[in-house]
């Protein structure tokens, strides 16, 4: 149903316990990755990325909404308010 929050995506680390848990009234979940990165990549305070060191999780309308008429729609008209809402939920998080 457009407008409720749902759970997109649960991340866990097995080894300490870990989870966290993406809510959102966006219909769409991008994931990008660092899988491709070797190492060579420093940031502007010279830290170094490392391949599988991070990963982005980014909600928003699915890719291709404009364009397919069976996706809702991305079309904001003037004076018209976008409402939209990410939580990010650290559950059962043991303390050491």
């Amino acid at each position: 149903t457009p407008g409720t929050l749902r759970r997109a995506a649960r991340l866990t680390a097995p080894g300490d316990g870990r989870i966290l848990e993406l809510w959102t009234t966006e219909p769409g979940l991008q994931i990008y990755t660092a899988n491709q990165l070797d190492g060579a990549f420093t940031d502007g305070t010279g830290r170094r990325h490392e391949r599988h060191g991070s990963l982005c999780l980014e909600t928003q309308h699915l890719p291709d909404s404009p364009n397919r008429p069976d996706h809702p729609s991305t079309v904001l008209r003037p004076g018209a308010v976008l409402h939209s809402r990410t939580e990010w939920r650290f559950p059962h998080l043991r303390v050491r």
